[in-house]
Formats: C-alpha cells, sequence, structure tokens
C-alpha cells in the first residue's frame, strides 16, 4: 500500500519545513506550497489524501478555500492552522468543514496524531456543513489566546451544532454565562431565544414554577398562566445557572425533562413537549454535592454528559493585556478617556490573583478609567486600587499570612454570612468536618506521592484508617505509587 500524501499550505517556509519533516518521519509523502493557489491546482488534479493549511495566505483567504474544496472532494479531510487564535477562527474552521483547527504555534506531536485521527476516521460520514456565520472579529465573546483558552475554543467549536447537555463550571467572574452565550449564538439554534435562570436568586419555593410555568390558580396568587423559562426558551437554548442551588424537589422535575422530552406546569395535568437545549453551570463542587445528598446522582450525569472547565484568572494570566486592552476600549466607548498601563502597572496585574478573576479585572479597569484624570496608568494606581478591593479580595492576597485556623474561620464566616436564611436543620459540625477530610487526605497524599504509609504518618492517622476514609470519600490515590 502507497504512503498518503499530504498537502501543506502556508507562506511561512519555516513552518512548511518543520511539518514536512515530521510528517516525513511519520510515513507520509508531503508536498508543500505557499500559496492558496497551488493547493487548489493540486486538489482540483485529484493529488493529496490530506490538506493542511494556513489561514492568512497571501493570495486567498485558507478558510475561504475550505467550502471550494467540500464542493468537489467532500471526502478530502482538511486541518486548519491559525496564529488568530480566537474562538470565531476555530468556529469558522469547524462550520466550514474542517477536520481539525490547530491553533499556532502547535505541537508537532499533537499535528502527527491529528493527522493519523483523519487517515483513521476517513470513512467515516461527515455531517452536512451548516449556515456561515458572519459574526465580526469586534463581537468576540471571549477573549484571550492563552493555550487554556485555545482548548475551550476548539471544544465549543465542535459543540456548536449539537444539541448536547453542556455542564460549564468555574469559579465565580470566569465568565460561564459568556461561554453558554456562545454555544447559543453561534450554534444552529442562534435563531432561537437564549432563557437565562440563576437559581441562586430565585427563592426556592417559586423555582419550580419559574422553570416549568404555573396555571391559574395553581396556588395562591396565582391570578394568570404563566409561561415558565422553558416554554420561553422553546426553540433555543435554556441557560441554568447555578444548578448546585436546586432544591431536591425541582431537580426531580428536571430530570423527567431530560429523560422524556415533556413536563407538566404547576398546577396542569397536560404534558409539554419541549425542544430547548439544555446548557447548565455552576462553581460548586457538584460531586461532593451527589455524594452528601444534596444534588441527584442521576440528574448529574444527565447534565453533565459534556463538561467544559472554565480555568480561572490565575491560570491564564497571558491573557490580561488583552482582556485589559478591551475593557479600556468599552470604558471608552462609554465616554471616558483614553487610558493607557505602564510595564509595571501590567506586570502587577499579572501578578495579582484574581480572586474575583475577570469580572473583578473588568471592575478594576471600570474604576481606573472613571475615577483617575491621569492617561497613563502607573503602578502606584493599580496598588491603590487593589489595596480597596472588597475585603474577600484583599483577604485572598492574604492568605499566606493568615494562621491556619484564621483563615478557616473566615471562610465558616462567609459560609455563615451566605446560608443565614437556609442552614441545615442539624449536622452542620459533621458536615463540616467531612468537606475538611477530603482536602486534607489528598493534600497528604499529594505530599507523600501516593505512599499511604507516609500519609498515614503525616496525619498521625493508622494506616487502616487512612485506608477506610479513602474508600468513604472516594479519593483517588496518586497513580504508580502504592
Amino acid at each position: 500500500m502507497s504512503a498518503s500524501t499530504i498537502l501543506i499550505a502556508d507562506d511561512d517556509r519555516s513552518i512548511r519545513t518543520v511539518l514536512s519533516q515530521a510528517l516525513g518521519r511519520a510515513g507520509h509523502e508531503v508536498r508543500t506550497t505557499g500559496t492558496a493557489a497551488n493547493l487548489w491546482r493540486w486538489i482540483s488534479d485529484g493529488e493529496g489524501d490530506l490538506v493542511i493549511t494556513d489561514v492568512v495566505m497571501p493570495d486567498e483567504n485558507g478558510l475561504d478555500l475550505i467550502p471550494r474544496i467540500r464542493k468537489i472532494r467532500p471526502d478530502l479531510r482538511i486541518i486548519v492552522m491559525s496564529a488568530q487564535n480566537t474562538l470565531l477562527t476555530a468556529v469558522r474552521a469547524t462550520e466550514r468543514g474542517a477536520f481539525e483547527y490547530l491553533p499556532k504555534p502547535f505541537d508537532l506531536k499533537e499535528v502527527v496524531e491529528v493527522v493519523q485521527r483523519a487517515f483513521a476516521e476517513r470513512d467515516a460520514p461527515r455531517k452536512s456543513d451548516s449556515a456561515l456565520y458572519a459574526a465580526e472579529e469586534e463581537e468576540l465573546p471571549l477573549i484571550g489566546r492563552s493555550a487554556a483558552m485555545q482548548d475551550i475554543y476548539r471544544i465549543l467549536a465542535r459543540l456548536m451544532n449539537t444539541d448536547l447537555t453542556v455542564m460549564v463550571t468555574g469559579e465565580s467572574g470566569t465568565g460561564k454565562e459568556l461561554v453558554a452565550r456562545a454555544l447559543h449564538d453561534y450554534g444552529k439554534r442562534r435563531f432561537g431565544p437564549f432563557v437565562a435562570i440563576n437559581m441562586a436568586a430565585i427563592p426556592r419555593e417559586l423555582i419550580e414554577s419559574e422553570l416549568f410555568g404555573h396555571e391559574k390558580g395553581a396556588f395562591t396568587g396565582a391570578t394568570n398562566r404563566y409561561a415558565g423559562r422553558f416554554e420561553q426558551a422553546e426553540g433555543g437554548s435554556l441557560f441554568l445557572d447555578e444548578i448546585g442551588d436546586m432544591p431536591i424537589e425541582a431537580q426531580t422535575r428536571l430530570l423527567r425533562v431530560l429523560q422524556e422530552g415533556e413536563y407538566t406546569t404547576v398546577g396542569g395535568r397536560v404534558p409539554i413537549s419541549t425542544n430547548v437545549r439544555i446548557i447548565a453551570a455552576t462553581h460548586r463542587d457538584l460531586r461532593s454535592a451527589v455524594r452528601q445528598g444534596l444534588f441527584r446522582e442521576d440528574l448529574y450525569y444527565r447534565l453533565n454528559v459534556v463538561p467544559v472547565r472554565i480555568p480561572p484568572l490565575r491560570e491564564r494570566v497571558e491573557d490580561i493585556p488583552e482582556l485589559v486592552t478591551h475593557f479600556l476600549s468599552q470604558a471608552e466607548a462609554d465616554g471616558m478617556p483614553t487610558k493607557t498601563f505602564v510595564p509595571e502597572a501590567m506586570g502587577r496585574l499579572q501578578d495579582y490573583r484574581w480572586p474575583g478573576n475577570v469580572r473583578e479585572l473588568e471592575n478594576l479597569i471600570q474604576r481606573l478609567s472613571a475615577l483617575y484624570s491621569q492617561d497613563v496608568i502607573n503602578v502606584d494606581l493599580v496598588e491603590a486600587e487593589l489595596a480597596h478591593s472588597s475585603p474577600g479580595t484583599a483577604a485572598e492576597e492574604r492568605a499566606d499570612e493568615e494562621s491556619l485556623s484564621d483563615a478557616i474561620e473566615r471562610h465558616l464566616r462567609n459560609y455563615f454570612s451566605a446560608h443565614r436564611d437556609g442552614l441545615p436543620a442539624a449536622g452542620l459540625y459533621s458536615r463540616i468536618l467531612h468537606e475538611m477530610e477530603r482536602p486534607l487526605i489528598n493534600l497528604a497524599l499529594e505530599a507523600t506521592r501516593g505512599n499511604q504509609l507516609q500519609a498515614a504518618s503525616l496525619l498521625g492517622l493508622n494506616r487502616n484508617t487512612l485506608r477506610k476514609k479513602i474508600r468513604e470519600l472516594d479519593i483517588d490515590i496518586v497513580r504508580g505509587v502504592k
């Protein structure tokens, strides 16, 4: 059997060279060109078994070439590379029918693996193309070119034109609703409604009515029929934010919707069919909530079909300059004067831990734009604003200066404050101890590289006691060490 031929189009000679060498060592024949015209001529002549193309080339945009290739050779797999590492690039590549999108700079090992997968799946049936998007770059819903964000862009691009249920997780302020909006606005349901509901903001006794609607007379005060969020979102997407705060009773009804595709209003008797894509989000550890009996396990698996974790800002600090530029532009559009940051001030922003994540950064930029007359923001102004951040924010940066007892007390005070109207009737002592045990044992195992004997000694526990707690808490042991 003859070797497969790969056609590579990129105007950067060095990229053509390294790809040619890597794929040649993998056993493929490779032809390279710096123009879209040569690539199109080869494909028109029936040459090549797979295409790797850049987006920006001197004579034509590589993305515009894809539909023409698909028209004459629909089975030819196309891999797109681009240094324009945005969500829209990933979406447009996927929408036009690319097999895979690879942001630059890329890992050669990953390129070879993608090529091998493309050939392995060459005979698999392909879905038909959807309509192309007309969104402009300045309307980007998500910002950042870090490796962490690139992974998210590629996942979202694959999910856009599916109806798979998605669970978005991440700390508060990371942009979970922006991800949900992107899935809707750039997917096949974009012409339908996008409806959001925050479970933490709705009184527990009203959540079922808000979600599923109610009939006139269903309860005291129900003077008219009310269309719930499922009905409002018909044909579109329903974003269930802070799903971890949903009461058990409402969880049971939601599970039925996901299983049967229908629901009944509060006070209603006739089942109503629903055609809604569900996107859920939470900052809580739902697996822990399942173990505590606070969240239904079967509902968790129904919602967690495709998990998407949004990284905290401290894990993608290289995106901060781009985010700052974006927020400064927004402030300027709102009538505030133009501002710039000196390098030292930008460096301080990148050194900060950002417990409030992107939302905290946005608020900071708004304050700096509104409160200071200086056109150039220096490090002293940044320090002054960070020092006047919320108490919780300041405490995060001082965490390494606190005693363990003080840190625990601070977190417990926050817990009691947040749950003042909904503290459990009993069992709080055991619950708090249970929540503390798991991270403590996890960290002890990490510190001893999974050696249970050493971890037990570190914790002052009997080895059998430690093993029992590992089983009870469902803790994963570090692989490779017994």
